[in-house]
């Protein structure tokens, strides 16, 4: 169990002060001068020895994907673009850290920014995150205020922090999708290569991370990478925010070390699961894209990216809804299957079509129209969906309804 001394997230639930004073009193903006000083090539390495990945889904080690950036300019500007668009079911851990604990993430974009030679970052916020978007403006205020951003301020580094907020569209989470809906276009993912890294916003060098990816760097740099990496289990290492919703007594999002228990996870911090363990059916474990877990698998699972892909699951974005056996899985995959052809955007035909035809196949299944023959027909459509799209959309859809 995560002790209290090791937490990041130290408002995650918003019951003190979110103002910047009380960010500083709780030791954020703690010698953030000295960790520019220690110079970019200090802050990458210490990011990749520490172990951290991308907290967004992918698990990319972020100090690998910092150090894909240009180390010298050629004249393009380099960007950070900090993904707030958080619309994956099930998952709410990105709008409590804007709320309640803004400064964890202003901070990470000074340090992240400077590692990268960017002098600008832009947080493009879900477009229906309304007070989320207010409380981080006020809290990007505060530091322009404070003299720690804009030119010539009290860290060395001019950094300009801008608030983007998008129209609601889930494709828009896609780091592409989201460049280009950043620049005025339709949301509509690119091809790779070239890379963001390469060219990205506007054609130059860009480093697209989650907003938790990006929260969690200054403390890591301040303790050491030393501190992070001891926690958790080899390769899934450091603290990550869990969500549980669903058929648990309390949900709730809270900060906990990679590798614990999903039992421990579900008792420790939720209760327990609605009607005792024996009445659990099946948990999708990372947010509505990702497998769905039987309950003789996932009781004892480690919850991290090892532990669930041994199960044929995924970690994601760690956002656990909970099943019980008054629960009609049948039903739940075909409502995910009906958000995920929704958010289609339409550009690759394996999705655009494909997404539909799962739909449609899972509601007569649901609703008891179905053929037994159907059943393989739809698994071929999801093998002939997976794979085959610009981006992961296309998997994405296809895993809930495989598992």
């Amino acid at each position: 169990m995560l002790q209290d001394k090791d937490r990041i997230f130290t408002n995650i639930y918003g019951l003190k002060d979110k103002s910047l004073k009380g960010a500083m009193s709780r030791g954020h903006w703690d010698g953030t001068k000295q960790i520019l000083e220690k110079g970019r090539d200090w802050i990458v390495n210490e990011m990749k020895a520490s172990g951290l990945r991308g907290r967004g889904g992918a698990g990319f080690p972020t100090g690998l994907k910092w150090s894909f950036m240009p180390k010298e300019s050629d004249g393009r500007p380099h960007y950070l673009v900090v993904n707030a668009d958080e619309s994956e079911p099930g998952t709410c851990k990105d709008r409590d850290i804007m709320r309640h604990d803004p400064h964890t993430l202003i901070e990470g974009c000074v340090v992240a920014s400077f590692a990268m030679g960017a002098n600008a970052a832009y947080i493009y916020v879900r477009g229906e995150y309304i007070r989320e978007r207010e409380a981080l403006q006020a809290a990007i205020d505060e530091c322009y205020d404070a003299g720690l951003l804009g030119k010539n301020n009290k860290l060395g580094w001019d950094m300009e922090i801008y608030v983007h907020h998008g129209a609601g569209a889930y494709i828009c989470g896609e780091e592409t999708a989201l460049l280009e809906s950043l620049e005025g276009k339709k949301g509509q993912p690119r091809l790779k290569p070239p890379f963001p890294a390469n060219m990205g916003l506007y054609g130059c060098p860009t480093t697209v991370n989650n907003v938790e990816s990006i929260a969690v760097a200054p403390t890591i740099l301040r303790r050491g990478a030393g501190w992070f990496s001891s926690i958790g289990r080899p390769n899934n290492v450091g603290t990550k925010l869990f969500m549980l919703s669903g058929h648990v007594n309390k949900p709730c999002t809270v900060e906990e070390e990679m590798g614990i228990t999903f039992r421990e996870l579900v008792d420790r911090h939720a209760g327990g699961i609605r009607g005792g363990w024996d009445n659990l059916l099946a948990v999708i474990p990372g947010g509505a894209s990702c497998p769905i877990v039987p309950a003789k698998d996932i009781i004892d699972c480690p919850m991290d990216f090892d532990g669930l892909r041994a199960v044929g699951s995924s970690f994601g974005t760690a956002a656990a809804i909970v099943m019980d056996k008054s629960t009609d899985v049948i039903k739940a995959i075909a409502r995910i299957s009906a958000f995920f052809k929704h958010e289609s955007c339409g550009q690759c035909t394996p999705c655009r079509e494909g997404t539909g035809w799962m739909w449609r196949v899972m509601e007569r299944m649901a609703k008891g129209n179905a053929h037994k023959r159907e059943i393989d027909m739809l698994f071929q459509v999801t093998k002939q969906i997976e794979g085959h799209t610009i981006c992961a959309l296309g998997d994405a859809a296809a895993w809930p309804v495989q598992g």
